[in-house]
Order: structure tokens, then sequence, then C-alpha cells
């Protein structure tokens, strides 16, 4: 049997014969993507990305105006990073909570969600904006919507998941999903006219039904429900019907279009961000004149300052957090993964296309906040939570427990979860059934070729005799 030791120098495991081939391939970051463990770190890495660009571009966009109004312009900022650090927190604690913990909070979850939206219609609920969807208590804000869509998720995938051999029966299915809890937190929501978030929560019920399996013929149904109750409810709003209008009608060809000032000054701001962005800070309508900056539309300063490249990373990171979502729906063996995934998927995608949509003009401002990345406390606690709940189940795959078990720390584990020609070398030589040389530390360490080795003596190991020389790996150099 050969050994890696003996392989000459400058040949890859890949079978190529120049030694540049043992870093990134095609062959290894394949090998990595089908590895157990990988949905776990793409939800990780673009989850912590978004976020870290969120706060870095809440500061940016919300000091001019933190600074106007407060005298510091730094309130904002830290106010969302004191948010963000709290949401981490949450998000560390619910990803390593088993899944069996997430399934009994379902019931209690939804249970505090419903009473704290019903909360909003007490002395306690405050307006903001037009809307009565928030709750001050002891000086702090708190916007109970935000986390009746992790309980809606939660709730949802906990109770489709025991009625899976039942699903084709109308009852069973909007049994207690829709009714009673769906209608009441989203009745509660609508009651507090907050349309763009009673919108996503149709949409979790919408994608929970649709991954348990409930018959494609019941959406029709649903459907033209769902879009007869929006549409009446759009239409007693003077408000929405004029964001319907311009936006249908196409006359926001001025910001001094009644209407059109928020739409049309987005606009200018993704326009002035060209191709290569004016610059991190450069921002020239966060000078009091576009909205919400920090807010809805902080995508607008992102585009403005950072360009076209900074606008393709926004969408690229949800699409690689989408990507994990439907890896663990697709490969969990348990219905409350499954549906559980499933929900995060729509909730985080569908509530950035919605935010998008309405930054860039494809649809009329609905005014809900950009996930993990817009100011707001609720919203990135709430967001955080749901991202620490993904992580729990991309954990509980099969073969992503041992696999990081595997690995003695959470550095090696990151480190090691990187493609690399040396992960490949090693995959590649356990599937040939070749061995690899150790040092006496015990770490495993990529193996070098001695020509002398090779020519005057096999390469033996002094610790051959103490413990074996191989360990059988999986794909992409993991145990």
């Amino acid at each position: 049997m050969t050994t890696i030791l003996d392989r000459p120098r400058g040949v890859a495991s890949s079978g190529g014969t120049d030694g540049s081939q043992a870093g990134w391939s095609v062959q290894s970051v394949g090998e990595w993507l089908r590895s157990p463990v990988a949905p776990y770190y793409l939800a990780l890495v673009s989850a912590s990305i978004l976020t870290g660009l969120g706060l870095v571009m809440v500061l940016s966009a919300s000091s001019v105006g933190s600074y106007r109004d407060n005298g510091n312009s730094y309130t904002v900022f830290l106010d969302q990073l004191i948010f963000g650090s709290a949401g981490i927190a949450l998000a560390v604690l619910g990803s390593r909570l088993p899944v069996r913990m997430w399934k009994k909070l379902a019931w209690p979850g939804i249970f505090l969600a419903l009473a704290l939206q019903v909360a909003v219609f007490t002395p306690l609920g405050t307006d903001f904006q037009g809307n009565r969807n928030w709750l001050s208590i002891a000086g702090f804000s708190l916007q109970p919507s935000e986390f009746g869509k992790i309980a809606l998720v939660v709730f949802g995938a906990a109770v489709l998941a025991t009625k899976r051999r039942v699903m084709h029966k109308p009852f069973h299915a909007a049994i207690p999903l829709i009714f009673p809890f769906g209608m009441l937190i989203v009745g509660l929501v609508l009651q507090g006219r907050d349309l763009g978030t009673g919108m996503i929560m149709l949409a979790i019920i919408a994608g929970l039904l649709w991954a348990a399996g409930l018959p494609a013929r019941w959406f029709v149904g649903l459907g033209a429900v769902a879009s007869i109750g929006v549409a009446v409810l759009a239409a007693g709003s003077a408000n929405r019907m004029q964001r319907i209008q311009t936006w249908i009608g196409g006359i926001c060809d001025s910001p001094h279009v009644e209407g059109c000032y928020q739409k049309v000054h987005a606009e200018y701001a993704l326009a002035d961000g060209g191709w290569w962005g004016l610059g991190l800070g450069e921002s020239r309508e966060k000078w009091g004149i576009l909205p919400e900056p920090h807010n809805d539309f902080i995508l607008a300063i992102i585009g403005e300052e950072l360009g076209l490249p900074g606008s393709l990373a926004v969408l690229v990171l949800f699409a690689v957090l989408a990507y994990s979502c439907f890896r663990v729906v697709s490969q969990a063996d348990d219905g409350f993964t499954r549906l559980a995934a499933a929900g995060i998927m729509v909730w985080f995608l569908g509530q950035a296309l919605l935010n998008i949509g309405s930054v860039i003009g494809m649809l009329p401002i609905i005014g809900v906040p950009l996930p993990l990345v817009s100011s707001g406390g609720s919203a990135l606690i709430a967001a955080l939570i749901g991202i620490g709940l993904l992580l729990a189940l991309a954990r509980s795959l099969p073969g992503c427990e041992e696999a990081m078990r595997g690995r003695p720390g959470t550095l090696r584990r990151t480190l090691a979860a990187v493609p690399s020609g040396a992960g490949s070398r090693r995959s590649a030589g356990a599937a040939r059934g070749t061995t690899v040389r150790r040092p006496s530390t015990g770490r495993s360490t990529p193996a070098r070729t001695s020509t002398r080795q090779s020519t005057s003596r096999p390469s033996v190991s002094r610790q051959s005799s103490a413990r074996p020389t191989a360990r059988g790996r999986a794909p992409g150099g993991r145990r």
C-alpha cells in the first residue's frame, strides 16, 4: 500500500500535475457543498455578514439624522448594536437547543405571541406612523408582530408535522394553524394597520402548508380569499391606494408628484451610486432627503455608497441563506425540521423580496424592513432568533453533529470547513485506502513528499505500532 508521503511532489489528489491545483477548485468546493455541515456554515456565514453589513450601514445611514435629532451621530447605531448583541446571544442559545426543545416551545410561543399582540390595543400600545403595532414598556419599545413570525414558524411546523398523514383533508390542514391561531394573530396585526407584516405572516402560513403537502388545488381557494382580503384592506386606506396608483400609473417622474417623493429619491440614490458607489459614508440622500434611510430604504443607501457590487452582495447573501434553508428541507428526515426550515425560508426570502422590490420600484412601497440589515431592535432580534432556529435545524441533519463533534475546537471546525486542496488530498487519500503520516502531536496535518524516503526506504511512522495511521473520512475531509 502506498502512502500520500510517497506521492511525487506537485501531483494533486484530483489527478492534476500542477501543484497550483492544490488550492480552491470546482471539485473541492463541490465536495464541501455536498457535506452534511455545508447548510450550517452557509447559514452561519451569510447571516453573520448580513448582520455585520447592516450595523455598518445603519451607522452610515443614520448618522446625519441621529445628530440632528439627538446631538449624537451614534445614538441609533449604538441602540442597534445593543439589540444586535442581544439577538446574537439568543441566536447562539437557540442554535444549541435540541430540536425537541423547539417543538416543546410551540404552544407556549404562540400563546405568548397572541398575548403580546392583544396588549397592543391596551394602554401599553402606541401608534407609530399610522400603525398601532408597538408596545411601550419601561421606556423600551417592542413590536410584537416581529416575534409573532417566529412563533408562527415553530407552531405551524410542530402542528403540521403531527398531521402529515391527514394533510389531504382540509379540516385537519386548517385546524389549528389557520383556525383559530393564524386568523387571530394575522387579524390583530391587520387591525393595527400593518399590512406589510400581515402579508409576511400569510406567506409563512402558505409556505408551511405547501411544504406539508397540502394539495395544490386548495391553494387556489386560499389564494383567492387572501387576495380579496388584501385588496379590501388596501382600498380602505387612502395612503395605500396612493402608493398603488403611483406604482401602477408610472407617474413618478418627479419627486414633486404627490406620493412619489420617497420612491423617486430611492431611485436617485441608486443612480448616484452608479457602478462603484460614492464611497462608504458619502451618501447624499441621507442628509435629510430620503425618508427612513436606515430602515426600510437602507438598500438605497447601500447602492449609493457601495454601488452595484454592494447591492449584488446583499442579493447573493440572501440567495445563499435561502439555499441553506433548501438544503435543510431536502435533507431532513424529521417533519418538524423540514417544515420549520421551509417557514424560515419563506419568511426571510419573502420579506427581502418585498423590501427590495419597494426600493427599486418593482413593487409599491409596502413598508417592511430588510431582514438582518435594516434598523429596528425588534426586527433584528426576531430575525436572529430565526437564524438560531435554522442553525439548530441544520445541526440536526444526518451526519452533521457527528462531523462537527469530530473536531476538537470551534476554531478548528471553522477552518476545517473551508474547502482546500489539502482537504481534497486527505479525502481522496482516504477514499483510495492510503495512509496519512501523523506527527507526534496527533493532529492531522497535510502530508509532505519526501524524495529521500521514497527512494531509500518505505515511509513508516514510528507511531504506527501504537495506533492506526489512517482514519476513515467522509467526502470533503470530514469525519
